[in-house]
């Protein structure tokens, strides 16, 4: 009898699972994509931010280094919910006000390109500090003698310091893009359908809770498992003509 109804169960969650009605497999990798395309905008938004946020802090006059201070930390400070809210709601008020004042329409803004937005402002903040450490551990000799050479810094930061940095970075920024695909789910809170939502209402119309949030668990594993793996392969390139530690010894 026990057999029977374990059975059953597992035929009853394939069959919600699947792809085709009655199944929510599609709506749930829907969800899946919309996270994705969200997470990597708002990343590569984030890496943007923090790379000019770095330099910024570093070699910026005092009015750019306060008000860059006064950001990251601000956005490390405020719950990624409550700057999600804020950040949705103002500026989505901002840019209609702006329309307005210049004789437009209201602005019909995707979900997408919201979400990018006010995932990216938060991820810029961190992406600062990481790239700030990075730079900042790379060997004074190498920047030195890129300028006794006679580059400009364009080409010192292209050619000299975000090489070297990589090294430095990339354990932050690998973490920092997990902390991306987890937050997409906040975006739940204002209507956008990425995966928690399609989860949610996957789960609610069926009843069938646990079926449809281990999937999604799984999922989010399986992202964070192929990203660990890609994001090795970016450190090992990026710390390749490097010492490695072997044994305990260099």
């Amino acid at each position: 009898m026990t057999e029977l109804l374990e059975a059953l169960g597992l035929a009853k969650s394939a069959e919600l699972l699947s792809l085709s009605p009655p199944g929510w497999g599609r709506n749930l990798l829907r969800g899946l994509a919309h996270s994705l395309q969200i997470a990597l905008g708002a990343y590569a938004l984030g890496l943007v931010i923090g790379l000019f946020g770095a330099y910024g802090k570093l070699y910026g006059g005092k009015v750019t280094r306060d008000l860059l201070a006064i950001y990251t930390t601000v956005i490390r400070a405020v719950p990624e919910l409550v700057l999600i809210l804020i950040l949705y709601y103002v500026g989505t008020d901002l840019i209609n006000k702006a329309s307005s004042a210049m004789g437009g329409g209201r602005v019909e803004i995707s979900g997408v390109g919201a979400g990018i937005w006010v995932l990216g402002i938060v991820q810029g903040a961190y992406a600062t500090e990481i790239l700030r450490g990075a730079i900042q551990a790379v060997p004074p000799g190498q920047i030195e003698a890129a300028k006794a050479y006679g580059m400009p810094a364009v080409m010192t930061m292209r050619r000299v310091t975000i090489p070297a940095m990589m090294s430095f970075a990339v354990p932050g920024l690998a973490n920092l893009w997990l902390i991306a695909t987890k937050d997409t789910a906040l975006l739940a809170v204002v209507g956008f359908n990425e995966l928690t939502l399609e989860t949610r209402q996957a789960a609610s119309s069926t009843r069938s809770y646990f079926t449809f949030f281990l999937a999604a668990g799984a999922l989010y594993l399986m992202v964070t498992l192929l990203s660990g793996r890609i994001f090795g392969w970016i450190e090992t390139w990026a710390r390749r003509g490097q010492p490695s530690l072997k044994g305990g010894r260099m």
